[in-house]
């Protein structure tokens, strides 16, 4: 049997496993696969039903501090209509051992099939002996601050300490700071350093974003946004960092939309993978699409994401999908 047989295919929080024939054997264990901190298998056993197990691999990590999972599993036939068995959601479940989670399936199954891990979470135990963390929630925006230089900073943005000047937006106006404007932004210093309407008028003009994003993007460069601000505001802060050229925001709106990528999203972050030209979302979000077969769940959307899409980009997805059909 060769070593694809064992191969379990992963993007951040998914995992697939494709088996193409099952009837020759009644045990069979995947090769490890990493998702989150931790590296995983999935085994089937074969007796009156079927048997699909998930569990981390033995370690000291696993043995001191197990993931508390939540995700959902599934089993979709790969021939004719695709037929999906659905497990209900498995939510903050203690992972150990390889009988933590047992899914039997009575159901026959024959021919190809997939089983498509969705993890929707992943916890470790808290070390002060409170509620389990969310790895997942450890926002990478604020671990880079320093917390004791960075709150002065945030209190001149709140506290609108000696403002020099008014960034009017398309609900509202907030004050700011030239100087840390222009250290953060080259478009930004440049903007101050000539003699536009800018500098003459101490107003910046940005009609294409609210309030509410405007703050979230303040308080990135001013180093006090919290985590849940950074998420809801993603799609802004990118735009915003690729207009005003703050390369780090850029990358750092990059690196989360890589860490959620679902069938509600994967359409609108391709389109921005495109727009901003970022390759590895854009990867990911093909993989996503066609080489995990999520484009046959979201037809009806991905029919109307077609009627507006860049003609280039439709081009490359429909590569993509011709690239699939020689394989699995």
């Amino acid at each position: 049997m060769s070593d694809s047989a064992y191969r379990v295919e992963t993007t951040s929080r998914l995992a697939q496993w494709r088996i193409d024939n099952l009837a020759s054997c009644t045990y069979r264990k995947s090769d490890p696969f990493k998702i989150g901190k931790w590296n995983w298998h999935l085994s089937l056993e074969k007796n009156r039903v079927l048997y699909v197990k998930l569990y981390p691999e033995i370690s000291n990590l696993t043995r001191d501090n197990p993931p508390i999972a939540s995700f959902i599993i599934r089993v979709v036939c790969s021939v004719g209509d695709r037929k999906t068995l659905t497990h209900p959601e498995i939510t903050n479940k203690k992972l150990k051992s390889n009988e933590d989670f047992v899914w039997a399936i009575e159901v026959p199954l024959t021919g190809k099939f997939i089983i498509d891990v969705e993890f929707l979470d992943l916890k470790t135990a808290s070390g002060d002996g409170g509620e389990p963390c969310s790895i997942w929630a450890e926002g990478l925006t604020q671990k880079r601050s320093n917390a004791t230089a960075l709150a002065s900073l945030g209190r001149m943005l709140t506290e609108g300490i000696h403002t020099d000047i008014m960034i009017n937006v398309s609900d509202g106006s907030i004050g700011a700071h030239r100087a840390i404007l222009a250290a953060r932004s080259p478009v930004f210093r440049s903007m101050f350093s000539h003699d536009l309407k800018e500098k003459e008028l101490s107003t910046i003009n940005i009609s294409d974003m609210s309030i509410d994003a405007c703050q979230a993007f303040l308080n990135y460069i001013y180093g006090s946004i919290g985590h849940e601000e950074f998420l809801n505001n993603r799609l802004a802060l990118l735009h915003a960092a690729d207009k005003y050229d703050i390369s780090d925001l850029k990358d750092a709106c990059h690196e989360s939309l890589l860490e959620d990528i679902d069938s509600k999203n994967v359409l609108e972050r391709l389109q921005n993978a495109s727009l901003y030209q970022l390759p590895r979302l854009k990867t990911s979000c093909m993989r996503y699409l066609v080489k995990f077969g999520k484009i046959y769940d979201i037809r009806d959307d991905f029919n109307a994401f077609l009627l507006s899409a860049d003609r280039d980009l439709i081009a490359e997805i429909f590569h993509e999908v011709l690239n699939a059909w020689k394989g699995f």
